[in-house]
């Protein structure tokens, strides 16, 4: 019973492995898990940023995914100018099956990005991230058929690893590049191509061997203003893992409360699309150097009769200390 249950495990971790990374609807308000050049590129001192998703959150807590980074430029005085060189740090944790599946990965990555004239106008990075990843899972969290009863999963079983933690780790490498460019100091728009597990790291477990399969993430956004008091954003992301592929597009418009100002109070109305499965209602506010972005997956895809049309709830929240200057800095905005 024991080596069968072992099998189990195994078989569900190939499952895992092969399956896609864990990601966000908001990937534009997660620039460290979108694309490691995206490091440092902001108009501002420091950034801030965390994400939280509770995917089908009918179901007890089937998976959670939470991350928080924070990303600053350095050497800024010697860089010439237009250039920027950025470092940060990333924390990340998915959870699955009530928490009995538990990924936490934390993450270094810099970028740097040349500048292509004179002004700053248009710009091109590269990004490193690296990556320290653990897993484990905690069997006293897990259930099988021969503890079920009339009651639930009340009887106790001695074939359940005796209460042990199964663990697994590695390393893993990220890379990215980055085209970034404005016409004025009104509009912006970006080009990305990022890819992770370059070094297709391993994970060991209970005997056996899985090699984690690349992502290349390929990604746009450009915003512009519509009016004093409006502008639209719009971005896109496309991934491509084994054999999985995921698309999702969509855009916001930003109302300005206070147009005359250089920091805004502003709402965000809009709405993206993950093809074949999700539409993604968002609404956001933005004040005081704060942007906090919420949305719903509303499912569209053949799962909706099991899911009943339910999603993910996500949030998002991003802070950036702005320098003081009065000089804006043309930058993918999230």
């Amino acid at each position: 019973m024991r080596k069968l249950l072992l099998w189990g495990c195994g078989a569900f971790l190939s499952l895992v492995a092969q399956a896609q990374d864990p990601h966000f609807s908001q990937f534009f308000s997660s620039p460290l898990t979108l694309n490691p050049a995206f490091t440092g590129k902001f108009f501002g001192t420091y950034r801030i940023a965390g994400n939280y998703r509770n995917q089908w959150p009918g179901i007890n807590n089937a998976f959670t995914t939470a991350t928080a980074s924070i990303d600053f430029q350095i050497m800024q005085n010697k860089m010439q100018r237009g250039d920027t060189w950025g470092v940060g740090f990333m924390g990340f944790n998915d959870n699955s099956s009530n928490g009995a599946v538990q990924f936490n990965y934390g993450s270094f990555s810099t970028a740097y990005h040349k500048s292509l004239d004179e002004d700053g106008m248009h710009q091109i990075g590269l990004g490193f991230q690296g990556t320290y990843a653990n897993m484990f899972i905690n069997t006293t969290n897990l259930n099988f058929e021969d503890q079920l009863t009339t009651a639930g999963f009340t009887r106790v079983s001695s074939e359940i690893f005796n209460n042990t933690t199964l663990k697994s780790k590695y390393l893993d490498l990220n890379a990215g590049l980055l085209y970034n460019g404005s016409t004025n100091e009104n509009n912006n728009f970006y080009f990305g191509i990022s890819m992770y597990h370059i070094n297709r790291p391993r994970q060991s477990f209970t005997g056996a061997e899985y090699a984690l399969k690349p992502r290349t993430n390929i990604h746009a956004g450009a915003y512009f203003p519509l009016s004093t008091s409006a502008t639209l954003h719009l971005s896109g992301s496309q991934s491509f893992q084994a054999q999985a592929s995921q698309t999702i597009i969509g855009g916001a418009i930003q109302l300005n409360a206070t147009p005359d100002q250089l920091n805004p109070t502003s709402l965000y109305i809009g709405a993206w699309m993950r093809m074949k499965d999700a539409i993604i209602p968002y609404i956001g506010i933005e004040f005081n150097n704060i942007r906090i972005g919420a949305t719903y997956d509303y499912n569209t895809s053949s799962l909706r009769t099991a899911s009943m049309n339910r999603g993910g709830i996500e949030v998002s929240l991003i802070y950036i200390r702005r320098p003081n200057t009065d000089r804006p800095v043309n930058c993918p905005k999230f």
